[in-house]
């Protein structure tokens, strides 16, 4: 199948049209500043929105001045469900994974379209996740990389939610992810082997609140086995900004520095290599670095990335299989797991004499 990656406009205009399907305006669309004050999003985007919709015949413009008109078959049927996804951080909507399960709930009959706000916009923030939810009309809630909190919240309303990777494991919440333990677990034993004892996990807030989630606890535990008093040295309490992580790595390396980062997202191995070269630490001569999901551009670098490598495919096929249960009235919590496995790579080796 073909993948497609959305714009702005496109997933507006997604939005926009499971609103229609579901009789939120008849007759008429209201106009662009009405929407622009209703949606808060620039009038050009609604415009260009707008404009896709008439190509796909939803719309029908009456000329200058004069609202569009609503187009809709008689034998018009809603949709099974309106997906609403409440993504991680901006821009997660361009994705392959979520381009894909965009398009597979689509062609399962689903309306699904990305919130015009993300996690990380509302700052995982509970009262404001509540109120944009409120304000927001949906059947079913995907949610991404949440804390256990917000999950919590999920799970008590009304509208069945979906815990897309996040802090899941004690929340009665269909769930679906990647089986990170024993690849981290495996990351870690190699670090060791190569004689690493300053080794630093660097990872969202999220995942060491109340306490370590499973893929944390198992790197501590690793190193606990090996003699190593674990503090927060190894595992920091990480501000989620790019200040807050500079801030971070630099307060890590004024003193012992780690020989060794693990590395969360793809976005903070990015983000850490700039640091080091920028204080001319080589890796992995000076510190070892592995990530904890691959990225497609880890395929150009040299040396080769170390990292942990999962399929998302069963992830996303698994959603679709829960949004098709829901629709037929189906009470899926079930939670899934899907194999990772730990990648060997150019950016560990021993750690440097000091």
């Amino acid at each position: 199948m073909a993948l497609h990656f959305l714009s702005h406009a496109q997933q507006l205009a997604a939005h926009l049209r499971s609103e229609i399907l579901h009789g939120k305006w008849n007759g008429s669309m209201p106009g662009i500043l009405r929407l622009e004050e209703e949606l808060g999003v620039n009038r050009n985007t609604i415009d260009a929105a707008l404009k896709l919709l008439e190509q796909d015949g939803v719309l029908k413009g009456q000329g200058a001045g004069r609202k569009r008109r609503i187009v809709l078959r008689e034998n018009h049927e809603s949709s099974a469900l309106r997906v609403a996804i409440l993504a991680y951080k901006p821009r997660e909507g361009s994705a392959t994974y979520m381009n894909e399960l965009y398009h597979l709930l689509i062609e399962a009959g689903h309306t699904p379209f990305f919130t015009l706000k993300c996690l990380s916009d509302l700052g995982m923030d509970v009262k404001r996740i509540a109120r944009m939810v409120n304000q927001t009309q949906a059947d079913a809630w995907v949610v991404c990389a949440s804390s256990h909190e917000v999950l919590t919240w999920f799970a008590q309303q009304k509208a069945p939610a979906f815990a897309m990777f996040g802090r899941h494991v004690s929340v009665p919440i269909a769930a679906v992810g990647p089986d990170k333990i024993p690849a981290i677990a495996k990351a870690t034993r190699r670090l060791l082997e190569l004689g690493h004892r300053a080794i630093s996990f660097l990872c969202h807030r999220q995942f060491g609140l109340p306490q370590p989630g499973g893929v944390a606890r198992a790197f501590l535990a690793e190193l606990e086995a090996a003699g190593i008093k674990v503090g927060d040295f190894n595992l920091p309490d990480l501000k989620w900004t790019s200040e807050g992580f500079a801030v971070q790595l630099d307060s890590l390396f004024s003193y012992t520095p780690p020989s060794a980062l693990i590395l969360d997202t793809p976005h903070l191995y990015c983000a850490a290599m700039h640091f080091l070269a920028e204080r001319g630490l080589r890796v992995p001569h000076d510190v070892s670095l592995i990530c904890t999901d691959a990225n497609s551009s880890f395929i150009w670098s040299e040396p080769s990335v170390a990292h942990i490598r999962w399929d998302y495919r069963p992830v996303i096929r698994r959603i679709v299989r829960w949004s098709n249960n829901v629709s037929r009235g189906k009470d899926d919590k079930r939670k899934t797991l899907t194999k990772a496995e730990f990648i060997d790579g150019g950016t560990i080796g021993p750690p440097s004499p000091r």
